[in-house]
Formats: C-alpha cells, structure tokens, sequence
C-alpha cells in the first residue's frame, strides 16, 4: 500500500507492475528534482520504501519489460542505452536534439555566401567595435561573426560581459544586409523578456535612421505568448505543422528554460530560420525538468576552439593583434556537431574579477574554498559583506532602503509612483526557501513589521497601501506578466490601484494600473526566491541562506545566481560551514544530451 504523502511510491504503485516498481519510484524521484532520465548510478544511490524488496537493481533487468521499450515504437518508458525515462521526457528530449543538429548543419553549404558578405561590411563591423577596450580577444565581436556565419548560435556569459551588446550589434548587420528581416525576441518571463527590450533600446549600436527605426519596431515576448498558448491545453498554435514566421529568433535567459518547453519552441521553427540562444551557463537551471542550455554549453569542451580557416577569417576583422584569436584556440573536436557554435564571453564590462562581485561569484562557481575563507575572515571589500551572525543590525541597515518606496503624500501623484518603482528596483532580499526562519515569507513579514513602526502602512490588509507585489502568473487579459513588479497605491480618486512601470519606445516609461482584485495571482515582494530573481538585476542584494544545509537546494550554481543579482553591493548572511557546503555542490541533472548529441 502506497504512503498517502509518498508521490513518488503513489506513481509506482499506479503501473501494478511488481519489477518495475522500484526504478519507477526511483525515476519519479529524480524527475521531482529536475531530472530527465535516471542511469545505473541513481539506481545504487537511491534510497527504496522497505516494501520493495529488491535493492539489488540494475537497468538491464527491465531491458525486455512489456512497459519499456529499447527502439523507437510507443511504450510508457524507454531505455535508451544506459538511461532510463518516461516516453514523454524521452521524445522532448529527442527533438531537441534532432532540430539542434538539423540547424547546426542547415548553414554549412552557405559559409562562403555569407564570408564575402561580412567581409564587404568588414569597415561597420570595425566601427561598430572601436570602443571596446579588451586587453584580450574580442570574444563579442567573433560571436557577432559566427552568429552571422550560422544559423544556430550559442551565446554564454556571466552578467556584464556584454550579451545584449553582442545582439544589439548582431542585429544591426543583419538589418544592414537585409531590412526587412523579420525578428522575434523571446524569454521564459515576462519581466525578462521585458528587460530584454529596455536593454536593446539602451545599447543599441549606432547605425543609420532606418537601422534605428528596425530597433524600434522590436518587440519581446514570452515563449508562451510567441508560440501562442491554448488555454487549458498543453498545446500552441504555432508548433511542427505551423511554424512562426520570423527570420531570426532571439531567446534570453535560456538557463530558465525546461526542456519541454524548448522542444515546442525547436518543433515550431522551420527551415531557413536562424536561431540565437543567449544565457549563463552557470545560472540555475530551470524549476521544471531538465538543465538543457547547461547540458549544450557543456557539451564542448573546451569553448572558443575554431578551425584555422575559420581563425583566420576572424582575425581579419581584429586590427589589434593581442585582441585576435590566438594559435592556441585552434582545434578541439572539430567532429562535434556544435563545434564553433557556442561562444563563451569572458570579459566582465560590470565586475572586476579580482575583486568585489566578481570575484567572489567566480570563487563560488569554482568552489575556490581559499578566496572564500578570505571574504569570510577579512570582511573589507566594498562590494561585498558576509553576515556568518545573520545580525539584526545589519538586516536593518539593509532593508532601510524600503523607506524610499513610500511618500508621505496621500494624493495620487504620478512621479511619486514612478520614483516609488524605481526605489522598488534598487534592492532586494533574495531567499534560497520560501518556509523557515530565513524563508521569503518570513523575510517578508519582517520588513512589514519594520515598516509599520516606521513608515505606519498597516499589512494587516492584504491590499495595503504600499505593498509592492510580483505577478506570479501570466494573465494575458491584464497584460501581466511572470515576474512583472508593482506597487499599491492609490489614486487621485481614492481607488486602490495596482501600479507597474511600462517602457515605450525611445526608452520612455510610463505607468500602467490594475485594479487589484483582477489580480489573482500575487505576492509580497520585498523578498524573494533566488529562483524568481533570475533575469533581474538590483543594486543592492541582501542573500539571505539558511542556517543550516537543506537537502539539494543549496549548491554553488544557486549563491552564484543571486550574487550576480546585485551590481553595487550584495550583502550575504550566512553560516560559514552552509556556505563553503554550498559552494562544493553542484547541480547535476540526469539527461542524455551530452552523450546523445553526438550519436
């Protein structure tokens, strides 16, 4: 009998299949945590229900099980080699790897084509590149060329390093060799995609009016919106029988990507679309199944290796010889199918790597345990504080910074709202948990109480005046989107209103408000989770960890992502030994991509 509050044993127990049982409890488990497929290894370290007798497990045993099939014919799981899934996870996994190859080699029979068109716009693209003052190869602008090279590109960096630059640039060429290209901007969220727009119009490169009149025209979407979403079904309009009609696809944050979501993305892109991928490859993956742009970035080992040819087309663009791909980035495993596909950009334009943000992200994600004890016993870099007492004081000083979202003024005033989101903007609490005494709830109830004495709102109404709020649910209706930030206020007719920033073109913002009980999907957003934050940027970061490790939550890829959150100052309050742990752990999500790609 199935323990009620067991899952996973509940998922087992559904096939009636006694030998199965144990991989699909197994399997049911892993998937929980983000896997696609289980192998040998999460069979030996898998801990069964004492009702499954058999511990001795081994994938081999279930090779010939009327439940799972070896071949390509339709079965509730499959084995594929050593690994074991669900049909669905299998197949999603299937075509994205089928369309990522198909559009990897879509492109090779027109490299010449394209090698003498770029080389009769060789003087934009240096001018287009003269204020980039690297002391080491220009990897934005050789991602610029391979993008425009190919027709499926990997764009991988940490924050600061200059991706949208990178896109801004890419799309100004191709508007240059083809006006009336026809382009899509996708993001998992809608605050990202949202971010992704503000900074197009920002770092746009300079062109001619009508370049300019092209950026304007961009518009970003969710994936879901892009594909367009059925209500109440898993399907979308656009899918493999009816592809999106768009020249270029440009998708950010793919780190937060789950590989079904991407699978329907690939499905409904057809031939002769190119594909721009943008992410960080040592971000967190996604909440759903699987860490696909991770598992592709990873793939190739090592990044940034071309062929001489391809090095030498290059460097023709690069008039500084210590800024051109040196010898030693030749080779590599030339045979892989996303061999020159991926670029990794390795100049922080934000973070100095030797100190402050910078450094202590890159000690994270490269478990430098040395750099870290530093940053815990010496406590002097102006960038970064680490809290091992989680201090009153110092959870105090931070949070002080919410005062400026509330004005005294008890009229409607536009610019007060406005300034009010800004301030919204400039920090922010970031939690690993939602329960617990370091969870977002509990962050949340303790700055509502500070502000209270304070400031005298009154959160004891779940529509209080002030209370700033994150849309946790796309509402199409509304035209609100995951991840969009707001504020209650009211207005000049005493009405409460929920209030968000929207950006217009040429970079102007106006307000846009909601009557908060449409709103069904919301909450407080002083804190929030790490996961949620991804695709956000605030000055000020306060990373709160819990006191002690929990399960697999904490790990290097998780801290990494929210100090990188912060452009200014992150302050981490955190227990020494939670904190090292942390760093020592990695996601590792089981999927075939890396090992199935190049079959």
């Amino acid at each position: 009998m199935a323990t009620l509050n067991d899952v996973h044993q509940q998922f087992a127990e559904y096939f009636k299949e006694p030998a199965l049982k144990p991989y699909l409890y197994l399997l049911s488990q892993k998937m929980s945590e983000g896997h696609i497929c289980i192998d040998e290894t999460d069979l030996n370290a898998g801990i069964l229900p004492e009702s499954y007798p058999d511990k001795n497990l081994s994938l081999e045993k279930i090779a010939q099980h009327p439940l799972v099939t070896t071949k390509t014919e339709y079965k509730p799981f499959v084995l594929n080699g050593e690994r074991f899934y669900m049909q669905r996870y299998f197949v999603y996994e299937t075509q994205v790897l089928s369309k990522i190859k198909e559009l990897a080699a879509s492109s090779a029979m027109q490299y010449e084509q394209r090698m003498q068109q770029l080389l009769g716009l060789k003087q934009l693209v240096q001018q287009l590149f003269t204020d980039n003052k690297t002391a080491q190869t220009d990897w934005q602008l050789v991602a610029v060329l391979v993008a425009l090279l190919q027709d499926f590109t990997i764009i991988t960096g940490g924050p600061g390093t200059g991706k949208t630059t990178t896109v801004a640039k890419i799309l100004t060429l191709m508007f240059t060799m083809h006006p009336s290209l026809k382009v899509a901007m996708v993001a998992p969220t809608g605050k990202a995609a949202a971010r992704m727009s503000e900074s197009l119009m920002k770092t746009q490169a300079t062109a001619s009016d009508d370049i300019k009149s092209n950026f304007a025209r961009l518009k970003s979407s969710t994936i879901h919106r892009l594909l367009g979403w059925q209500q109440g079904t898993p399907y979308f309009r656009h899918n493999a029988e009816n592809h999106l009609p768009y020249d270029l696809i440009i998708v950010d944050e793919s780190s937060m990507i789950d590989v079904a979501l991407f699978a329907k993305l690939l499905q409904a892109i057809g031939k002769g679309t190119r594909v721009i991928l943008l992410g960080d490859k040592d971000q967190l993956a996604s909440v759903e199944a699987g860490s696909l742009f991770g598992d592709l970035c990873n793939a190739v080992n090592p990044l940034n290796h071309f062929s001489e040819s391809w090095r030498s087309f290059i460097n023709q663009f690069i008039t500084d010889d210590d800024r051109k791909i040196p010898k030693e980035r030749m080779g590599g495993n030339i045979e892989h199918p996303l061999f020159r596909h991926i670029i990794e950009l390795q100049h922080s334009y934000r973070f100095d790597g030797n100190k402050g943000i910078g450094k202590i992200a890159r000690a994270v994600i490269q478990n430098d345990e040395k750099i870290l004890e530093r940053f815990l016993e010496e406590r002097k870099d102006e960038q970064v504080l680490i809290d091992q007492l989680y201090k009153e004081q110092v959870f105090l000083k931070f949070i002080e910074g919410y005062k400026a979202i509330i004005t005294e003024k008890s009229l409607f005033d536009e610019d007060g709202i406005i300034a009010a989101l800004n301030n919204l903007g400039n920090l922010r609490i970031l939690c690993a948990l939602n329960e617990g005494d370091q969870g977002v709830y509990q962050m949340n109830a303790r700055v509502e109480a500070y502000l209270a004495r304070e400031k005298g709102i009154q959160p004891n109404d779940i529509f209080y005046e002030h209370r700033p709020i994150m849309i946790t649910k796309n509402n199409y209706t509304l035209g609100l989107y995951n991840g969009d930030v707001g504020i209650l206020r009211k207005d000049k007719n005493n009405v409460m209103k929920a209030w968000f920033l929207q950006s217009g073109e040429n970079g102007t913002v106006s307000l846009k408000s909601v009557l908060p009980g449409f709103i069904m999907h919301m909450e407080t957003v002083y804190a929030m989770t790490i996961h949620k934050s991804q695709g956000s940027e605030f000055n000020n970061v306060l990373v709160v960890l819990p006191k002690q490790q929990s399960g697999h939550i904490l790990t290097r890829e998780l801290v990494y992502t929210a100090i990188t959150r912060a452009k200014e100052k992150v302050v981490i309050q955190a227990d020494k030994e939670v904190l090292l742990a942390a760093a020592k752990a990695q996601v590792k999500r089981g999927s075939g991509i890396i090992e199935r790609l190049q079959e």
